[in-house]
């Protein structure tokens, strides 16, 4: 196995949406490093950005990630945002106003509306009558794939080396750090994990793996108008989560012509046990029990939610989920090691959030003043302390 004999300033595990957004970040920083790359989670062709979060801290970060997904944009010369607004469904007042309160902290535009309202304005909607809805209009969906390609296009513009298909197999604590890959060992005065699923590899107290699975759903003939981007939003279903269950979020038509998305997070109880389903990353595709009744869960929330849409989905997908306990990301230096900052456990909020935080990791990596409260991405936060 080859040795670099280069110390780098910075090596980054992971070329997902988080690791290619804190590369692109710290070469703009003046960092030199290369970036073994590993598969993340970040694949697929949309993913919901919004400013409409119930927790400030998230609402912060997103109001510089948005700026700073319309200069990469720009850098890249690739147009990957479609304003089709974001729409958050909940079922109590005092849960809605939660969101209003982190909007109206930071003056983002956003509207409360009534189920009446809101039937009105979608028609594709079918509502309980104390339903309510908080609309983001600044909203909408990123083209995942090509706002990963940017990041990486304008990485490799400013001098960047990106390692493909070069497999991570250990971190090895020091200063310098070292990483070993299936290829050569690494030097560099930091190391940025951000791994995704595959990050519980190289450290600990990163939660669970949870599977994620999006079902597309056909409109019936002559409803696709109601359903279409520039007529329906993005949509994020609280209902389920506010009483302890389920959590769903959706996509209007776009990837597939005549067909949205619906994806429902399994992470809750089922007929009182645990349904979350650890899932080793290197076999996505495979699950381990029957999923019938994941569908059964989604079929409900369409049948409750959406007018002239099909009984079943028309195509299935599985995609891998990582999370921690409180659901929140880690985004933190090793508690032993300082010189190693671990970014991991982002699904459901990380693609939307990577610009934010590739700022943040550049600011860890550089000795810089924080932009932002991390106090609830510590790893600190959990019993038991993180271990290389």
């Amino acid at each position: 196995m080859a040795s670099s004999k280069a110390v780098y300033d910075v090596i980054v595990i992971g070329a997902g949406i988080e690791g290619s957004s804190s590369a692109y970040n710290l070469v703009k920083d003046g960092k030199k490093f290369p970036l073994p790359h590993t598969r993340g989670s970040s694949h697929g062709q949309s993913r919901i950005t919004r400013y409409a979060y119930d927790f400030d801290f998230y609402v912060r970060m997103m109001v510089d990630a948005f700026p700073m997904w319309a200069t990469l944009a720009q850098e890249a010369g690739e147009d990957f945002f479609l304003n089709a607004g974001v729409l958050d469904i909940r079922s109590s007042v005092q849960s809605a106003n939660k969101v209003v309160r982190a909007l109206s902290t930071y003056d983002i535009p956003h509207e409360l509306l009534t189920a009446k309202e809101l039937r009105k304005r979608f028609p594709a909607l079918t509502l309980q009558d104390t339903d309510l809805g908080v609309y983001d209009p600044s909203g909408g969906i990123l083209m995942a794939d090509r706002a990963l390609a940017a990041f990486q296009k304008v990485f490799k513009q400013l001098g960047g080396t990106l390692h493909d298909n070069e497999a991570v197999i250990s971190v090895k604590p020091g200063s310098p750090a070292k990483v070993v890959t299936s290829r050569a060992v690494y030097a560099a005065s930091s190391v940025v994990i951000a791994a995704g699923a595959w990050a519980g590899r190289f450290a600990s107290a990163l939660g669970l793996r949870l599977p994620l699975q999006p079902l597309y759903w056909s409109v019936k003939p002559g409803q696709e108008a109601d359903h279409h981007w520039s007529n329906f939003p993005c949509f994020i279903d609280s209902r389920g989560e506010e009483m302890g269950g389920f959590h769903c979020y959706g996509l209007p038509c776009l990837e597939y012509p005549g067909l949205f998305k619906i994806a429902q997070l399994v992470v809750a109880s089922l007929r009182g046990q645990e349904v979350a389903v650890p899932t080793n990353p290197d076999h996505r595709d495979r699950l381990d029990e029957d999923d019938a009744w994941v569908e059964e869960q989604v079929l409900k929330l369409v049948k409750r939610t959406f007018l002239g849409v099909e009984p079943k989905p028309a195509i299935k997908e599985l995609c891998m989920y990582t999370n921690t306990p409180d659901s929140h990301p880690i985004i933190d230096r090793h508690p032993q090691h300082r010189n190693i900052i671990i970014a991991a456990g982002f699904s459901g909020h990380g693609f939307k959030l990577a610009p934010a935080v590739g700022k943040l990791i550049t600011e860890m990596v550089s000795g810089k003043p924080l932009s932002y409260n991390v106090k609830s991405f510590s790893i600190g936060r959990f019993d038991s302390p993180a271990k290389l």
